[in-house]
């Protein structure tokens, strides 16, 4: 084999390798929820948390219109407080 055969089929080979790394890299964030390609709408929205200790948390945790106050710790969770979810708006006429 020549060596301008040899390069052509090492650039064929290298060019056919980086489109399968591609398209596994598509197909990946196609099927994984959540990723980039068909985001969707959380049922649970984490807003905020704050550790308490080596194991233990408190979650301010959004879900079914409810925003939860939630102790976690290594074997339990425990709800603290409930209270409507805010709802805000980018509307100043709403407001008033």
């Amino acid at each position: 084999m020549s060596t301008a055969g040899y390069i052509l089929n090492l650039v064929l080979m290298l060019a056919l390798v980086a489109g399968m790394a591609v398209g596994a890299l598509v197909l990946w964030r196609k099927v994984q929820p959540g990723m980039a390609f068909g985001r969707r709408d959380p049922a649970v929205k984490l807003v905020d948390a704050i550790p308490l200790g080596t194991t233990g948390r408190l979650a301010v945790v959004d879900f079914a219109g409810k925003r939860l106050l939630l102790a976690v710790s290594r074997g339990r969770i425990e709800k603290i407080a409930e209270t409507d979810a805010p709802v805000f708006s980018l509307d100043p006429a709403e407001d008033r």
